[in-house]
């Protein structure tokens, strides 16, 4: 059986997950977050950079956001501990680092015994009510530093030309209008390209069509609503479904869990 949990950690920009998967798989989606996970047990078989990877207990797992990856449990499953970290968090504390630059981990599979045993205990503490909000400030910053340190590299923002536009700019515009019927015209017209031009520019660069990348930012952004307490009901109508019984059973297809349960 699955089981996912969601929690909040008490601080704004990290949000906890607790999972076990024995069946679900994801498919290929990418996170607005950074996800770093950590298999507590089992083994994991995930698609990342155009090869497949595998995963086991001990092990950290770094998804950096706009990353195409998906994820399949081997065997009996696995349990995994998942910290959502906002990129803006994260390339923070690497600036106070090393300087103004964007986040970059050349190794997206991590096998460090010291750092594991830290993160995990942070994690339960990050979860737990009673554990003192100024050592929950603290051991973040300490611990995700250590990981920075050791495992992360500084460099430019690449920047994905589409047209006239970029990726930035074109994610700027569908998370405007994430509650408006959007055409591949529209969009074309606004990157000054033919929609047969957009369509294979914007499979070369993201490998996904649009229409499925705008439906993973949709769900997305579902996933920040809803944990900074929105009603179901809402964050359907604002993410541009307009049924909610496909928003539920969509959301459920991509997270392993319904709306309810965050």
């Amino acid at each position: 059986m699955n089981k996912v949990n969601h929690r909040k950690s008490g601080i704004d920009d990290i949000n906890l997950i607790d999972a076990h998967y024995q069946s679900f798989a994801f498919k290929r989606h990418y996170h607005l977050d950074y996800h770093l996970g950590l298999i507590t047990d089992g083994q994991q078989q995930y698609y990342f950079n155009g090869a497949r990877h595998q995963a086991g207990a001990g092990q950290l797992v770094i998804m950096p956001p706009d990353e195409i990856h998906d994820g399949q449990p081997q065997q009996q499953g696995y349990k995994v501990k998942v910290f959502s970290i906002s990129p803006e968090w994260l390339d923070h504390q690497a600036s106070e680092l090393s300087g103004n630059c964007q986040v970059h981990f050349p190794q997206h599979n991590v096998t460090d015994s010291q750092l594991f045993f830290q993160l995990s205990q942070l994690h339960a503490q990050l979860g737990n009510p009673h554990f003192p909000q100024l050592a929950k400030d603290c051991m973040p910053i300490e611990y995700f530093s250590q990981l920075l340190g050791r495992y992360s590299q500084l460099r430019p923002q690449p920047v994905v030309a589409l047209g006239s536009k970029d990726l930035h700019q074109l994610r700027d515009y569908l998370m405007a209008n994430l509650d408006q019927k959007i055409s591949l015209d529209d969009l074309a017209r606004l990157c000054d390209l033919s929609p047969s031009q957009l369509l294979r520019q914007f499979k070369k660069a993201t490998g996904m069509t649009p229409y499925a990348w705008l439906a993973r930012l949709r769900l997305e952004h579902a996933m920040a609503l809803l944990k900074a307490g929105y009603c179901s009901t809402d964050v359907a109508y604002y993410v541009g479904f307009y049924d909610q019984a496909h928003f539920t059973r969509t959301f459920k297809q991509a997270f392993g869990v319904a709306p309810s349960e965050i």
